[in-house]
């Protein structure tokens, strides 16, 4: 059996993307279209193997249940995710998390451990934030 390749920049967005929808034990449809959606369309992805999603996404769920397994899933985050994309993570979290129209509090919690642990400066992370919400308001 081949060893799996290390966590790239586009796994740990994913990753980041698929624990805000686990975060709160239920993964709801519109959650999985955004990430969808976000993977079919956005520049950061052009190039990646969409088979790797659910590689990403088993990991994710297995360290959720592990003790300590959200520490252990930011190092990798941390470890694969260049600063320069720390915002981005932050974006693509928020806009999953609006996806389905509510935030729980187990999203808002890993939203500002996300914020803490990849250092999103305090007024970007609320713009960030705004601005997802303006995106997935209804009627």
């Amino acid at each position: 059996m081949r060893p799996e390749p290390p966590m790239t920049a586009q796994d740990a967005l994913i990753a980041i993307m698929v624990a805000v929808s686990a975060s709160d034990e239920t993964i709801r449809t519109a959650e999985l279209v955004t990430i969808e959606r976000m993977v079919n369309h956005l520049p950061i992805f052009a190039e990646y193997d969409q088979d790797r999603i659910r590689v990403v996404a088993q990991t994710v769920f297995d360290l959720f249940g592990e003790y300590e397994g959200l520490d252990a899933l930011f190092g990798l985050v941390r470890d694969a995710l260049p600063e320069k994309l720390h915002e981005t993570a932050y974006v693509l979290a928020c806009d999953v998390a609006a996806a389905d129209g509510r935030l729980g509090e187990e999203e808002l919690r890993l939203l500002a451990e996300i914020r803490y642990e990849l250092n999103i400066d305090r007024l970007a992370g609320a713009a960030i934030e705004r601005a997802a919400r303006a995106r997935h308001m209804v009627l």
